[in-house]
């Protein structure tokens, strides 16, 4: 085989080998993308029960922030 056959072949395989390897980052990339605006809607909706769950105990009757009588 000559040396610019084998050359040729060595570039075949990276060519194939980058190709490969573009299609996993841009899969990568996609579901990172995915993951985060999972996460901002989980942490919008997080943060939206912490604030109906203080408004929640502002507006419960009864003694707040008071230990139970059997202490």
């Amino acid at each position: 085989m000559s040396e610019i056959a084998r050359l040729s072949e060595r570039i075949d395989a990276l060519e194939m080998r980058l190709t490969y390897q573009d299609e996993t980052v841009e899969t990568l990339n996609q579901t990172i993308t995915a993951q985060w605006k999972q996460i901002d809607a989980l942490t919008r909706q997080v943060a939206e029960l912490r604030d109906r769950l203080q408004e929640a105990e502002t507006n419960a009757p009864g003694p707040t922030n008071e230990r139970p009588p059997h202490y």
